[in-house]
This record gives structure tokens, sequence and C-alpha cells, in this order.
């Protein structure tokens, strides 16, 4: 089925990034007249901006990309925000304001799984997809991650499934829900965007807040703010809680952590090739999100084999003894203590077992961290980085920002550890290189967005590479 009749014939496209540029395409070839708008300059759009008008698209380019919008829908880009004063003025003279991942969930047919969450939510969403191609014909995967799904959805049917990932952005003006709403946890994150921690919660909440009866929603118990959401579910929604005391949680069993759903035992923690706790906890979301949808025994075969994402503790080289990770996407301080403490985790460890503290000199880990700062504070990390760390080369525009949150206090002056400013990233890769010895380990993990130095955080893991050659 081709979507002709769409409700309106003329449409801006706010935003000629990545995920719009399909859009824009799906829109005109299905006779819409499309108005393609951004605040950057004609020039750094070039080739692009003389392409679209060859294919009849009408381009506004530069500050005053937002005047004089007429159409009768507006599509945003993720990252651009809802309120502005010219959209709102588009939707009192009754513009439609919406998005591409608006329209695709109206118009998709068969059910839709979505993952959000400050942290793990990639990962979550990858594994979802790739276990469901072992059960449906098809399956989409995309979102926040891949490519848009929109122009996709004539190829789908009711019988085929797609596995969503779903930032705040994205979700943000959502009118519709997913079959099974996933958060994977909610922490302090893009409050450069968002006006508090209260928005942003409401954002993600987004997710489940239009799911019809019969929908599942999967939260993390041993999230605060994630709990407490389980009391907001829509009425005839399955609530099921991971982590904790919910009723995917860890187990042990014989000295054997497994993870088990009521109970019943369905992955030993120590099958899962990716490392680090976090780990555990996305394949406990995995698993409450999948039920009903694959056998256990598919889930423990992928566990086994699993390497994990790029640019999440992925492992680049090892060279002379020492090995070097990138994990670019670490962009909060949340995300950079879950990679750290990966390297310190024993999936047996018995809870409440102490763990022994390393000395100075048994520390391995030389972490590179910095980059453009979100306004999120940056003091958690002093424990981790002093329990953990050899040395950390601080880097970007919140380098120096970092350095005198986990430096300053405390924890710092009980178990120092050697310190570098290298503003330039680069240099501070090489930094980094040079202070490590065999058996060590080279990991970046910045702690922070890429925006002062690179398009995203893939460019930042690109560049990493590329160093070590």
């Amino acid at each position: 089925m081709k979507y002709t009749n769409l409700g309106f014939k003329t449409a801006s496209v706010v935003g000629i990034g990545i995920s719009n540029r399909p859009l824009i395409k799906w829109l005109t070839d299905r006779g819409i007249r499309v108005t393609a708008r951004d605040i950057k300059p004609r020039e750094q759009l070039e080739p692009l901006a003389g392409e679209l008008e060859k294919t009849g698209v009408t381009v506004v380019c530069g500050e005053a990309y937002l005047d004089g919008i007429a159409d009768e829908a507006v599509f945003r880009a993720p990252g651009i925000r809802y309120d502005k004063p010219q959209f709102l003025a588009a939707a009192e003279r009754g513009a439609l304001i919406t998005s591409e991942m608006e329209l695709f969930f109206e118009l998709c047919p068969c059910p839709i799984i979505g993952v959000t969450g400050s942290d793990g939510k990639t990962t979550t969403t990858t594994v979802i997809g790739r276990l469901l191609e072992r059960a449906f014909p098809r399956v989409f995967l995309g979102g926040n991650i891949g490519e848009p799904l929109l122009p996709k959805v004539e190829e789908m049917s009711p019988d085929d499934i797609a596995a969503v990932e779903l930032s705040s952005f994205q979700l943000q003006t959502m009118k519709r829900s997913p079959n099974v709403a996933v958060i994977t946890n909610i922490t302090p994150n893009h409050l450069d965007y968002h006006l508090d921690m209260d928005e942003y919660i409401q954002a993600k909440s987004n997710i489940f807040r239009h799911q019809r009866p019969g929908g599942r929603l999967v939260l993390n118990a041993a999230n605060e703010i994630t709990r407490r959401l389980a009391n907001e579910a829509r009425e005839g929604a399955e609530v099921v809680l991971f982590g904790e005391d919910g009723d995917v949680r860890e187990q042990f069993i014989d000295g054997r952590n497994y993870i088990c759903r009521r109970n019943a035992p369905v992955l030993a923690a120590d099958e899962i090739l990716v490392p680090g706790h976090h780990n555990v906890e996305n394949y406990m979301a995995v698993i409450a999100a999948l039920e009903g949808f694959v056998p256990d025994n598919e889930i423990r075969r992928f566990a086994r084999t699993f390497g994990g994402v790029e640019h999440r503790i992925e492992l680049v080289c090892e060279r002379d003894g020492v090995k070097f990770y990138n994990s670019s996407i670490d962009s909060s301080p949340a995300r950079t203590i879950a990679a750290l403490e990966s390297f310190d985790y024993d999936p047996n460890r018995l809870p409440g077992a102490p763990i022994t503290e390393k000395s100075p000199d048994e520390r391995r880990l030389i972490v590179i961290m910095g980059g453009y700062d979100k306004k999120i504070p940056f003091e958690p990390l002093s424990e981790p980085l002093c329990r953990l760390a050899k040395a950390v080369v601080f880097t970007g525009a919140a380098g120096e920002k970092i350095k005198q949150a986990v430096t300053g206090g405390a924890e710092f002056s009980k178990r120092p550890f050697e310190y570098h400013s290298v503003p330039d990233f680069d240099e501070a890769v090489r930094c980094a290189a040079a202070l490590a010895k065999s058996g060590d380990i080279v990991i970046l993990s910045p702690a922070c967005a890429s925006f002062d130095a690179f398009p995203n955080f893939m460019a930042r893991g690109d560049r990493f590479r590329k160093l070590l050659g």
C-alpha cells in the first residue's frame, strides 16, 4: 500500500540532517510540496541544497530559516525543540507539528517494541532486534539507531515486527506508544536541551503514556525514577520490573549468578560475552521484553556469541600488551562509571562480598575523558576513578571542569591517580598511549558529548580508531 492521503499537501521539514533526508524524498514521492529548512548557511549545505531544489523542494537556510512557515504540516528533526515560537504560531493557525518518528508510529502496521533510557538503550534495542530475527520472518530495526523507518513502512505487514530505539527528543511530542515499551533507566542527561530534569523524565515517559490495553511496560526496579513510573502505567498494561526484587532479576544458584524470570533461570551472567554488570542489566531488560516472542534457549545462544555494539567498550586493538577500548558512546558520567566498573566485574561475586581494594601499582585503567559539557555533575566520577584508574587524560572543552570535580575532593586525597590536561583530542590519545605499559587498558570514555570537536560520538570513536592505526 502506498500512503498518499496523509491529510496535508504541503510540509516544512526542519533540519536537513541524516534522519530527515529520506523523509523529504518520501514526502515528495507522494506529491507533497516540501520546504526544507536548516539554520546552517547555504554554503554549508551544498551540494545537497542544489540537489533538493532540482527535485522541486524549496530550500530555506540561515538564521531566518523558520520565518514564514505557511505549510499544513511541520516536521521537526530530533533535537529541535517543539516549542519554538514559529512552531507555536504555525500550530495556532492549524498546522500539524510532527516528526518522522511520529508519522511512522501512525502508519506502522506491525507490533513495535520500543526502547528508551539514559543508558543501555542502543545495546538493548540491538539485542532485541537480533533476537527477533530468530522468531519472525522480517524484523525492522531503527529509530534513533540505523536508518529511518518511515521509508520502509510500506514494506511492512502485520506479521512483521519493529524494534525501535527512541530518544527523549523523539519522544517529547509523541502521541502513540509501542506495544512493548522498555525504559532501561533514567539518570541526568541532555540537560543542555531539556529545561530541567522533570521535563526530561516526562519526555522519556511518553514511551508508555499512550499504550493501549494489553501492552507491556518494562521498567528498571533498581532505578528510583523508573521504579516510580510503574505507578503511572496505563490501565490494562502489563508492568514487568527487572533488577533488584523485580520479576526478572539476578539470583545465585549453587554459587553461580543467573538472570531468572519469576525464579526460573534463563541465562547465567557469566555466559554473557560483553563485559560489565550494565550488560547484565541490558539482558534483564531484553528477557523481560521478549517473553512470549523469543524462546529462552535462543537468548542463551545469542548471549554467548554477541560481542557488543560499535563505540561501546569496543576492543579496537592490542599493542605491546596494551588493550585499547573505544567507548565513545559514554556521553554522561553514568555511562562512564558503568564502563569503568565493567573491568572490575565478577558475575559470580556473591552479594555483599568485599571488593578487593587495588593499590596504585595494581590499577591498569588509563582513561581519556572530556568533550562537550551537557551540564551534568561530574563529581560522581571521583570514586570509581580513584578506585580503578591508573591515570586520566582530561581533554576537550569540559576537560578542566571534570579535572576540578574529580581531583578536588576527599576521594582523590586518599586514593590519587596520575592525571594530565591535554585539550587537543589527538594529543590526548597519544598521551594516554604513551602512559600505558604491558597489561594496561586505555579506554576512551569521555563522560561528555562530542560536539566541541566532532559532529557526533561515532566520528569521535572513528578518530580514536584511526589514531591507533
